[in-house]
């Protein structure tokens, strides 16, 4: 999992999950009768809801519309780069922030290169302000789904908690883009026409949006209610499938059947693991050297450093075996720890890699060192920041 892949082969992470999972049914570490058991259901089913109702969004055109809002402003490249990062975290924070990325990135790719500008700058403010953004809801990303389902949290209070050292985040990662890239900046923008072949990026629909739109609202209504948030986002997104103009397999296509299959995976590796004493006796471990998550300032270094190593989810599925069922702060501080630190290194999300795998598509090179120059001191901000916010 540390390496995202097997030396010799073109498995990965998700590969690797599954046979990790397969591996426990088989040496019966976990039975077969238990796989249902250990998987959470719960979680699976809201996230494949919320897919749904992303996907509504993305074929609506509904994204793409809103970055080709944004290039209005392009001959003000400070205004246009926060335009973006406001409009992603915005996005981000109640739908899928890799479909976001996944989304926004080629209309920006193919604007900033018909204006002229360096798309870096930008890009890597899509990516990082989408990590940020996801953070300050229970539904904004993969972990913070987890962590609101088995810790049974509230979404208001959740997001009354997490939105201030969000917003914090987010503005200090403008600042410091803005600050290391000012001559890029600087630079004047070219009059420009679309050269590019906008043939793949979807037709922007006004009712197919809206119904979209309208979606989201719902659901994020009922999660304020007594419902259960997987019940009230597989009935809306139920609603959605019942189109006369969008095929099901058309929404259905757009499922992360990968993200799927890796917590499904996870779930049963880690039930394998925690039914040993393993887990136990590495947290009594680390104790001796007074690391004790209960600690929150300690729950968000080990959390940081735990998401680089595994990726977030992962981490998230062995730190939540130490939680404190009755002290929500420590379930608040892992949710925003482990998703700021995505933005410390290229491969620590999902996000991330979609934003310079798209790019490339472009002819824009992100190295992993120019998203480690923006992104580790972006991290240590947020973290900083989050560590105050604990304290006060």
């Amino acid at each position: 999992m540390a390496l995202g892949k097997v030396p010799g082969l073109k498995i990965d992470r998700t590969g690797i999950a599954l046979l990790g999972a397969i591996a426990m049914v088989s040496t019966g570490i976990v039975q077969f009768s238990e796989v249902c058991k250990a998987i959470d259901l719960s979680t699976i089913s809201l996230l494949y809801a919320l897919m749904i109702i992303s996907a509504q969004l993305r074929l609506g055109g509904f994204y793409t519309w809103s970055a080709l809002l944004c290039t209005k402003i392009l001959y003000r490249p400070r205004w246009f780069l926060l335009a973006v990062m406001l409009l992603s975290a915005f996005l981000s924070a109640f739908l899928a922030n890799d479909i976001v990325c996944l989304a926004f990135t080629p209309v920006l790719a193919a604007s900033l290169r018909a204006g002229g500008l360096n798309p870096v700058p930008f890009l890597l403010g899509l990516a990082i302000a989408s990590n940020i953004g996801s953070a300050a809801t229970i539904i904004g990303n993969p972990q913070n789904m987890l962590i609101g389902q088995m810790g049974k949290l509230d979404f208001k209070t959740f997001s009354l908690w997490a939105v201030v050292p969000s917003c914090l985040a987010l503005t200090g990662a403008f600042g410091y883009i803005c600050l290391n890239y000012k001559r890029e900046f600087s630079k004047k923008v070219k009059e420009f026409k679309w050269v590019e072949d906008k043939k793949n990026w979807p037709d922007f629909n006004q009712w197919e949006s809206l119904k979209g739109i309208l979606a989201t609202g719902v659901v994020v209504f009922l999660f304020f209610t007594d419902i259960p948030r997987e019940l009230s986002a597989l009935s809306i997104a139920g609603f959605l499938l019942l189109s006369r103009k969008m095929y099901s397999r058309d929404i259905l296509g757009l499922i992360d059947w990968y993200l799927l299959t890796l917590f499904a995976s996870l779930f049963i590796v880690i039930y394998g693991v925690t039914s040993g004493n393993y887990l136990m006796l590495g947290m009594e471990y680390i104790k001796q050297y007074g690391l004790d998550l209960q600690n929150l300032g300690v729950l968000t270094f080990i959390s940081t450093l735990l998401s680089n190593l595994v990726s977030n989810v992962p981490a998230v599925m062995i730190l939540v075996n130490f939680l404190d069922p009755t002290n929500p702060e420590g379930w608040y501080v892992l949710a925003l720890s482990s998703t700021f630190a995505g933005n410390l290194i290229l491969i620590g999300s999902i996000a991330n890699l979609i934003v310079v795998e798209q790019a490339k598509l472009y002819d824009i090179e992100i190295s992993f060192k120019e998203h480690a120059r923006i992104g580790i001191p972006i991290t240590l901000i947020s973290l900083v920041i989050l560590l105050i916010w604990i304290v006060i």
